[in-house]
């Protein structure tokens, strides 16, 4: 034996009985979760509460003493509770697919990796298996940093009967993928059309012969271009090695910043955390001074608007219908106020729901 491996020996055993008392705890942490799954299963509760869990991270994020960072003890007990969870019995999660793209990663983010994934081919798909119970939750694209809002996810929001139970914001890194990590015989980019929006100018400087074509996700794309050496695609990390793709061009995203918002969809209601915000889409009749009267409310009772998106309601009328973030739960005296007043001002009000705000 080497002289480290004498120095280490004994470092090694001590971690070897950790690991031991750990799995011990864990096991014992899995037969409450039964339990709490009993419990659930009787009164109808859901298997997962992202408030709930939200809370139990951000606690042990604060007594952590170190040297684990934050962010690792929160990827560690995320996985735990997701183990958990699945001795209850193991979720299916919607998302927009094929497997391999950034909302793949934003569910797992959530979640963890104790679940069914279901890769959906649209965002209607996700809205669809939630609403009909296929799922509990579901994770669809928002807002993007760059790109601003997803239209297809604030329409369903408008017109669906599910609620928003969470949130999470993923950097973004796009790659330039081909079979051969070359150009040679590529005629045709594709990517969702958000990506090739978020990539056009490093696409016109570099590429300005390429034709683009926008496909249903950026892993949809990698799929295609897996199947033929005339297509390159734009993706992440995660579809370039699920398809067996080489990088021919590294972060060719015009923002290195670019980041995009996913929320998490379901029937349930969440209950407040201290650090929430509300969701509203509101509409008003077309006249002078009618948004203004409409958010007044928001001023009056202190109430922060953290974001405002207009949609045409497509009736031909040129009326729009106005998304909106406001920070705080609905229960707050003070937001549930400005929430009354909110609607009694508007043609149209639809709480989209109150949940924990994202710390990405």
């Amino acid at each position: 034996m080497s002289s480290i491996d004498k120095r280490l020996l004994p470092l090694r055993d001590q971690i070897d009985q950790i690991d031991k008392d750990l799995l011990k705890l864990l096991t014992a942490r899995a037969n409450v979760a039964i339990e709490v799954g009993k419990i659930k299963h009787e009164t109808g509760a859901p298997i997962f509460r992202p408030e709930r869990e939200k809370q139990v991270i951000d606690a042990l994020s604060q007594s952590n003493l170190g040297p684990l960072k934050a962010n690792s003890i929160a990827a560690i007990w995320r996985e735990i509770m997701s183990g958990c969870r699945a001795v209850e019995a193991v979720q299916k999660i919607p998302y927009l697919g094929p497997a391999g793209p950034i909302s793949e990663e934003a569910a797992h983010q959530v979640f963890g990796q104790s679940v069914e994934s279901l890769p959906c081919i649209s965002i209607d798909e996700v809205f669809r298996s939630v609403e009909t119970g296929n799922a509990e939750f579901g994770v669809v694209p928002i807002e993007n940093s760059s790109e601003g809002a997803i239209s297809r996810t604030l329409d369903l929001l408008l017109e669906s009967s599910v609620n928003i139970v969470g949130e999470i914001a993923i950097p973004v890194k796009h790659h330039l993928l081909s079979q051969s990590g070359t150009l040679d015989d590529v005629e045709l980019v594709v990517a969702h059309a958000q990506a090739l929006a978020q990539c056009q100018d490093w696409l016109n400087q570099h590429v300005p012969k390429l034709h683009r074509e926008a496909v249903a996700s950026n892993a949809e794309g990698a799929k295609q271009a897996s199947k033929n050496p005339k297509v390159a695609a734009i993706a992440g990390e995660k579809a370039q090695t699920t398809y067996g793709l080489q990088v021919v061009a590294s972060e060719i995203q015009d923002d290195a910043h670019n980041r995009t918002r996913f929320v998490v969809i379901g029937k349930t209601s969440c209950a407040p955390t201290g650090n929430d915000q509300t969701s509203l889409v509101l509409s008003v009749p077309n006249e002078p001074g009618a948004v203004y009267k409409m958010l007044s409310p928001l001023a009056t009772h202190e109430v922060s608007m953290s974001r405002l998106e207009s949609r045409p309601a497509r009736k031909g009328t040129w009326e729009y219908h106005f998304f909106i973030d406001v920070e705080g739960h609905r229960s707050e005296p003070k937001v549930e106020k400005a929430l009354a007043e909110l609607q009694s001002n508007s043609a149209f009000y639809k709480c989209l729901g109150s949940y924990a705000k994202s710390t990405t």
